[in-house]
């Protein structure tokens, strides 16, 4: 039976398209039913540039506001009642969907999401966690990546604890340390004293926890594979975030120049055309789809803003398969085995 994924189709930085097209493909390729929440008038006019759409299940959800990216994210969750962020959250909520993908603001998203299903027993702050490739063929999860700007040493705790057990189900059977996860405090040093006031504090919380806990590692082991997840603040993890992104950008320009610059070289090109076009597709975030929210009653996806059909397709797939796994359930236990509590009011 399809499974079905609300998508905040006014969220992208060219919504609706890649929103119409991400859920034609993923209604092509998946086992899901796919609702497009926004402007009816604007989804429905996206919707009929592709006559192929008509024989798949996806739907339009109305919804008359739309958040942007440039908005305040307290103020417009307060006012902007019917937002498509909204609606879509509640359909989750009120179980007319398994699972929402939001392209838009992510502090809007990280608000509404926390506003419309609450968190977990256990939980303060839900964490963004977003994988990424490293250079043993392996791969490191990082939270928090920008749902919280400002953490406390409780916060880094819990997300420590989250992002375990996440590895543990996505990468169950494809890693050999899926069983028992690598867990490390991204700091200025390897000691247990480096670092400031927040990773000191943190790192007193998370190595008293029941985890594989490795103690402090650096900006370095996010892509060496010596570390399965690494815990942050939302602050320094979307710095490092949007570092990488821009260094991958980068790093494709300057081989396309070389590779281009003499006859040589393009002949090399050719002949080593797969390693690159596999070099491409594991650094590529369209990839992996967008970031869960984790620690919410609920399934929620943040995919990037400049998300392509492909990145919505695959973010479509990312929360199909987190509401199917019952992750939810899971990290409540570990939270409630480690006898960690929520300390803010929620």
């Amino acid at each position: 039976m399809p499974i079905t994924i609300a998508v905040d189709a006014m969220g992208a930085d060219r919504a609706p398209k890649p929103e119409v097209e991400g859920a034609i493909l993923a209604a092509r390729q998946y086992d899901v039913r796919v609702l497009l929440v926004g402007q009816q008038d604007v989804v429905s006019a996206e919707l009929m540039q592709h006559p192929e759409a008509r024989a798949l299940p996806i739907e339009v959800v109305h919804a008359s506001e739309f958040i942007g990216m440039d908005e305040k994210a307290v103020e417009a969750v307060k006012h902007k009642r019917d937002s498509s962020m909204r609606v879509g959250l509640r359909l989750v909520k009120d179980g007319a969907a398994s699972g929402f993908v939001s392209a838009g603001n992510t502090g809007a998203a990280m608000v509404t999401a926390k506003l419309v299903l609450g968190v977990l027993p256990g939980v303060d702050r839900p964490a963004l966690a977003s994988v990424f490739p490293t250079a043993a063929n392996t791969a490191t999860i990082m939270l928090d990546v920008g749902a919280n700007v400002d953490c406390k040493p409780q916060n880094l705790q819990q997300f420590a604890i989250m992002g375990d057990v996440y590895f543990r189900e996505i990468f169950s059977g494809r890693f050999p340390t899926a069983s028992k996860p690598r867990v490390g405090l991204l700091s200025v040093g390897e000691e247990e004293t480096k670092g400031n006031d927040l990773t000191r504090d943190a790192f007193q919380l998370i190595k008293n926890l029941p985890l594989n806990f490795l103690g402090n590692v650096e900006g370095r082991d996010l892509y060496n594979g010596h570390c399965d997840v690494i815990v942050c603040d939302g602050f320094v993890g979307n710095v490092a975030l949007k570092v990488s992104e821009g260094l991958v950008e980068a790093i494709r320009s300057i081989l396309k120049e070389s590779l281009q610059s003499t006859i040589a070289r393009q002949l090399g090109f050719l002949l080593s055309r797969n390693a690159f076009s596999d070099f491409r597709k594991r650094l590529d975030y369209s990839e992996y789809g967008g970031a869960p929210l984790l620690g919410l009653k609920g399934v929620a996806i943040v995919s990037h803003g400049s998300s392509n059909g492909t990145a919505i397709k695959n973010a479509i797939r990312v929360a199909a398969e987190f509401a199917r796994s019952g992750l939810n359930c899971k990290i409540e236990e570990k939270i409630q085995a480690a006898r960690v509590g929520a300390v803010e009011k929620v």
